[in-house]
């Protein structure tokens, strides 16, 4: 069965991982369902465990950075909203 999930995401990152999903015959939820997937699957410890593929250069650019950020549900909700604007 599947869940719907919102995810936000660089739009650079997204126009890049469209191209890869429609260069490779899949959509983007199930690209990205694979690669959930594979992290699920293993046991990695930390983000420095997971093996980077060649791919990842294709789909994105630029340093890798995390972000989190420290916020309430409330102000998440308002950002969200703000972003569709």
């Amino acid at each position: 069965m599947d869940t719907k999930v919102t995810l936000s995401f660089d739009e650079d990152v997204i126009v890049k991982a469209k191209q890869f999903a429609d260069a490779n015959n899949i959509s983007l939820s199930r690209l990205t369902e694979y690669l959930f997937r594979k992290i699920t699957t293993s046991n990695y410890k930390s983000l420095e465990d997971l093996p980077i593929s060649d791919w990842v250069s294709v789909v994105s650019e630029g340093a890798l950075e995390y972000k989190t950020k420290s916020q309430n549900r409330k102000a998440l909700k308002q950002e969200y909203f703000d972003s569709k604007k």
